[in-house]
């Protein structure tokens, strides 16, 4: 689930919140730094990109077991017949989306362009629950681009505590000066 297609085990390993209102897999903030820990851990076992990647795909335990099953080889390519089919798959086409990313112009392709970039999201927390429709009446934004911008709450409720709201820095102004 999200941005980096994390397992419900391997978000919680990483401290992301997982419940019936949030999942933290899906904030994109939240989820790169997990993701960015995850790699820098997993290029600590294996000192090598291409094994982090298969292991980032299936586990470093079935990157384990297939070292030993390779009766020890080191390298992606030399343990790659001893991985699960998808894994197998995983590293090349990383490498392929690797090579579009820095030559999509050469075969017709462009970037999609965001709904706002950086510069033009803010954040407030929110301490009492709220729901998108609440929030979407209030500061006359659709639903959608509040889902859009938080797509870690699930049931269109940000629950009660410390927890983050994005939206243009406009709207969050307003949501501001409003003191909802």
């Amino acid at each position: 689930t999200g941005l980096w297609q994390f397992m419900y085990p391997t978000g919680k390993h990483l401290g992301l919140k997982i419940n019936s209102y949030v999942d933290e897999r899906c904030d994109p903030y939240k989820s790169t730094v997990a993701a960015a820990e995850y790699l820098k851990y997993l290029y600590g076992i294996f000192k090598d990109w291409r094994m982090v990647l298969a292991a980032y795909n299936a586990g470093p335990g079935t990157i384990s077991r297939a070292i030993r099953r390779s009766g020890g080889k080191k390298t992606y390519w030399e343990i790659r017949p001893f991985l699960p089919q998808e894994t197998q798959g995983y590293v090349p086409a990383f490498i392929a989306a690797n090579y579009i990313m820095n030559f999509a112009q050469y075969h017709g392709m462009s970037p999609a362009v965001p709904r706002k970039n950086f510069l033009q999201i803010d954040t407030v927390f929110i301490k009492q629950q709220m729901s998108f429709d609440q929030i979407s009446q209030v500061l006359d934004v659709p639903v959608e681009e509040i889902e859009y911008f938080n797509p870690q709450y699930r049931k269109f409720i940000i629950p009660s505590g410390n927890n983050p709201l994005c939206l243009s820095k406009e709207k969050i102004a307003h949501f501001i000066t409003e003191k909802i």
